[in-house]
């Protein structure tokens, strides 16, 4: 039996890479794992080599200690890997194939799993509807930033690769398809982006970028991406989009200036809790800037998709009802414009085997529009210093030196 060695939370601020055990189909305890998920069996898993697993900005949040996670949590969430044991009860995936495991662990029985909701699956979590590997308050399942991890339900979970070397050629596009690839493109579908659209994306990270690379896939006409980070600005220009510098002033300003007129058609938050002010308050933290700089851009009955983050405890808020996720929205205005929100895990399965089909056929170059960097796991603490740092980059730990020596590199 091989080794392990994954990425673990220690403290606000810092990660280490520790030795771990090897996975197996028993759930154990450990850090943030519910006591009702202790001892359970997932013979229905599989174990997976992870080949690529990336740093997600929803880490991020955890590592600084903006949420409830606890000391030793081995994080990571966008796993990417190759299949090298079977449960008992796994019929139709088999050893040797190369996958994408979405983020959302998701039991394929529930009602919710049945409505294509896997985002809030009721079977895999007991504190909550909808499960995640590696994430607090998601029932502590073991992450994927790490050399190996169990995945169960493998058979309903598991997107395969329908060709080994043609995937391993497109590995670090592919990589984006267990989350911000789909997240990105589900606030783009729940905010209505069409053909001929104008679409404003808040935030320039790697979710914001990929929702702007969906919109364009979608055939939306202009996409302005709106930050404070010049070189994630600079980034969302590189492939064909629009930008604002919100530290420069009210974006519905700069929009008017590109468009001719201050709204757009759909907006997307790819932002969430950690949202900064704009303009001369733009060094200060206001957690509800964005939602209601989205609702005040988007034209009347309109929509907008939030996939960025928002959270029900965040110990690091500014004032006490921020610590329990109560923000002071303009709901108003967003009903006097009669505008739809949809929020939420993105239910990934809806979306990935498409997304890989625009992959594989050039159609998309998401890896390219995210700057996606390869790093070995050893060189993780790095990776989160640089990312909580701005780096205009999506940092993919490459365990196994695969990502690193494939034909994409």
């Amino acid at each position: 039996m091989p080794g392990n060695k994954a990425v673990v939370y220690k403290e606000p601020g810092r990660v280490e890479v520790e030795s771990i055990d090897y996975p197996g189909f028993v759930l154990k305890d450990g850090p943030g794992v519910n006591p009702d998920n202790v001892g359970r069996e997932c013979h229905h898993g599989v174990i997976v080599k992870c080949v690529a697993t990336n740093i997600c900005g929803s880490d991020q949040h955890m590592v600084r200690g903006r949420t409830t996670a606890p000391a030793g949590l081995v994080l990571g969430h966008e796993i990417t890997g190759e299949v090298v044991e079977t449960g008992r009860d796994v019929e139709f995936v088999k050893v040797g194939d190369l996958v994408s495991v979405p983020f959302n662990i998701a039991c394929g029985r529930c009602r919710n799993c049945k409505e294509g909701k896997t985002g809030i699956c009721l079977n895999v979590n007991p504190d909550r509807p909808g499960s995640a590997y590696g994430y607090v308050d998601m029932g502590g399942w073991v992450g994927g930033q790490a050399q190996y991890v169990m995945v169960p339900y493998a058979d309903w979970n598991l997107l395969v690769f329908p060709d080994r070397d043609q995937a391993l050629a497109k590995i670090r596009d592919l990589t984006m398809l267990s989350d911000i690839f789909p997240t990105g493109f589900h606030g783009c579908v729940t905010a209505g982006v069409g053909v001929g659209s104008t679409v404003y994306v808040a935030g320039a990270g790697p979710v914001g970028l990929a929702a702007a690379a969906g919109a364009q896939l979608l055939g939306a006409a202009v996409v302005i991406v709106g930050d404070l980070n010049v070189e994630r600005l600079a980034q969302a220009r590189s492939f064909g989009c629009e930008t604002v510098d919100v530290s420069q002033g009210d974006p519905r300003d700069q929009i008017e200036q590109l468009l001719g007129v201050p709204e757009v058609d759909c907006a997307v938050d790819a932002v969430g809790f950690e949202a900064h002010g704009q303009g001369s308050d733009s060094g200060t933290e206001r957690p509800a800037t964005v939602l209601n700089t989205v609702m005040d851009v988007t034209a009347a009955g309109g929509a907008v998709g939030i996939p960025g983050l928002y959270v029900t405890g965040d110990p690091g808020a500014s004032d006490e009802a921020a610590k329990v996720g109560s923000l002071s929205i303009r709901i108003g205005l967003g009903w006097a414009k009669s505008l739809s929100f949809a929020t939420g895990q993105c239910p990934v399965m809806r979306y990935h085997r498409q997304l890989m089909q625009a992959i594989l056929h050039d159609r998309v170059q998401i890896a390219k529009a995210v700057n996606a960097t390869p790093i070995p796991l050893d060189e993780a603490p790095r990776g989160y210093r640089e990312f909580d740092a701005g780096a205009a980059r999506k940092y993919v730990l490459d365990p196994h030196g695969v990502v690193s020596g494939s034909a994409a590199a």
